[in-house]
């Protein structure tokens, strides 16, 4: 009870004809207000977890049912910290894939009714759609960045794109760190993450991990209810779960650990051996490597990559790594294995525009962006499971953008090898050791898929490639520094300069497609 209102109640026993008016004044004036709106936590196909914060009032009721009439009432417990009261309410007896209408209680205080969708049982094999974006942490400079990413940016698009029922166009939401600036602060928390968000979290649960910024406070996890199956003593700081036929892991990589790579080893082996899981998706916040922030690199994120690449190797399961901390977009993909990587940055955090920072031009991506936005996820299952990523940008200060997307890429879980292509130039040959081309025959492809990369070695015997003389890698598409540098290149031809004079060397070549697959190499050719 507030002191106004002490000081009302000790005036109305004094002075019981002024009570009514009075104290109706005060009670308006200090009426029950939320400082966290509903939002939805931990949703499976048979429960979900309704979180909101008060500032007073220890009520924790949601009145809900399957339409707008409700009719069923459940409470919950509370916990109060920093001035306010957080109340958490799980729903159990779901029906699977059906829409589930609920309203917020405690005490006068009353939420708008709001309805989600209850995710489907794995075994329908139902799509999914994620939205995946980071490092919303408030940028002082510009601290509406944020906000303008949900109103103008997320709901808009994805009404447009896919229905104006928010709660049916999109399943989830994964954010790899850096929710709020100061972890400590706990202002931050309410007003510029879960203020700006209240409009999707109410509809769409949300899957955050931690990032530097968050500085391990007791606020994630007094806000977050997160699967409960990682390490005994660490919690929530790393977890996974299954939507339909994804297994999604979340990691903490600020807590580089051999506890956290041998759970994330474990959970691996299980999803290779589950018939119904097609797709991994790992979420963490450093990346392995950045081409706009160089510094920002983490070893431990390298350890995470190449164990996720043996096990999309080995299991035939592709998979994504989505991260953030960089505060731009990029997209790459690991040479040898069908893994992504994705930066789904930024989503209020000030850009790492090109120039600004050490950079580094890597053969691994095809795109990196100085930008604002998010990324949307559509998964199939069936016969055909496949991913469909794109990248939906919302400019930068000087140039801002409506939502435009500038990258796009589909990755199906079964996919055929390219045409293992043939080896034209040089074929026993004599060519200058100064300059020349090699030259490789035309892209086929029985799944119709489009010219990926290509993958050019060359070697001083044909019988051993483990050290060739030259390797690369070119992509289809380079996007760095805001210039496409693969702009005209059709991947056919390689140019090789400053080779020694009168010597023997062999070369080959293969091709990947757009679905990250790659033909056999072609027949070694020698030449002098």
């Amino acid at each position: 009870m507030t002191n106004l209102n002490r000081l009302a109640t000790a005036l109305c026993a004094a002075l019981p004809v002024a009570c009514s008016t009075m104290f109706v004044g005060v009670g308006s004036a200090y009426a029950q207000s939320f400082l966290v709106r509903p939002y939805l936590q931990l949703a499976t196909p048979e429960s979900v977890v309704i979180a909101w914060e008060t500032d007073e009032g220890e009520e924790s009721r949601v009145d809900w049912g399957p339409t707008d009439e409700l009719g069923n009432q459940t409470t919950g417990t509370f916990d109060s910290a920093d001035g306010g009261f957080l109340h958490l309410v799980t729903l159990d007896d779901l029906e699977a894939g059906e829409t589930c209408y609920y309203r917020v209680h405690t005490g006068s205080l009353a939420g708008e009714i709001q309805h989600f969708v209850v995710p489907a049982d794995a075994g329908t094999e139902a799509s999914l759609r994620i939205l995946a974006m980071s490092d919303m942490q408030v940028d002082r400079s510009n601290p509406q960045i944020f906000g303008e990413i949900i109103d103008e940016g997320v709901i808009p698009y994805v009404r447009e794109q896919f229905g104006e029922d928010l709660a049916s166009a999109l399943s989830l939401t994964l954010i790899p760190g850096d929710l709020v600036d100061n972890g400590n602060n706990i202002s931050e928390w309410r007003e510029t993450f879960f203020a700006p968000a209240a409009a999707l979290s109410a509809k769409v649960p949300m899957y955050p991990v931690y990032g530097n910024h968050e500085a391990n406070t007791a606020s994630f996890t007094r806000y977050f209810v997160l699967p409960e199956n990682g390490t005994p003593g660490f919690l929530e700081h790393w977890w996974w779960m299954d939507a339909s036929n994804v297994r999604i892991i979340g990691l903490d990589s600020q807590l580089p650990l051999p506890q956290q790579l041998d759970w994330l080893d474990d959970v691996l082996t299980l999803a290779c051996d589950d018939d119904v899981i097609d797709f991994v998706f790992v979420q963490l916040h450093h990346p392995y490597l950045s081409e706009l922030w160089v510094p920002g690199e983490s070893d431990f994120s390298r350890q995470v990559v190449e164990r996720v690449d043996a096990f999309s190797s080995s299991c035939g399961k592709p998979s994504v790594n989505f991260f953030g901390h960089t505060h731009g977009y990029s997209r790459g993909q690991s040479q040898d294995h069908r893994h992504l990587w994705v930066n789904v940055a930024s989503a209020g955090g000030a850009i790492d525009y090109w120039g600004e920072q050490e950079q580094r031009d890597y053969d691994e991506f095809t795109v990196s962006d100085d930008s604002y936005g998010f990324v949307i996820v559509e998964t199939d299952a069936g016969d055909n499971p496949e991913i469909r990523l794109r990248r939906v940008s919302r400019g930068d200060l000087a140039t801002p953008l409506n939502n435009l997307e500038t990258d796009t890429i589909t990755v199906p879980r079964y996919n055929a090898r390219p045409d293992t292509p043939r080896a034209f130039f040089p074929r026993g040959h004599s060519v200058s050791p100064d300059c020349f081309e090699l030259a490789a025959g035309s892209f086929g492809d029985s799944d119709g898929h489009e010219h990926q990369a290509t993958h050019w070695q060359l070697a001083e015997s044909c019988v051993d490639f483990s050290s060739p003389v030259l390797e690369r890698w070119r992509q289809r598409t380079n996007m760095y520094f805001g210039v496409d540098t693969q702009a005209g290149d059709d991947l056919s031809d390689e140019e090789v300069t400053a080779l020694d004079p009168e010597h023997a060397y062999c070369w080959r070549v293969r091709y990947r497609d757009s679905g990250l697959m790659w033909s056999e190499w072609s027949t070694p050719s020698a030449f002098e």
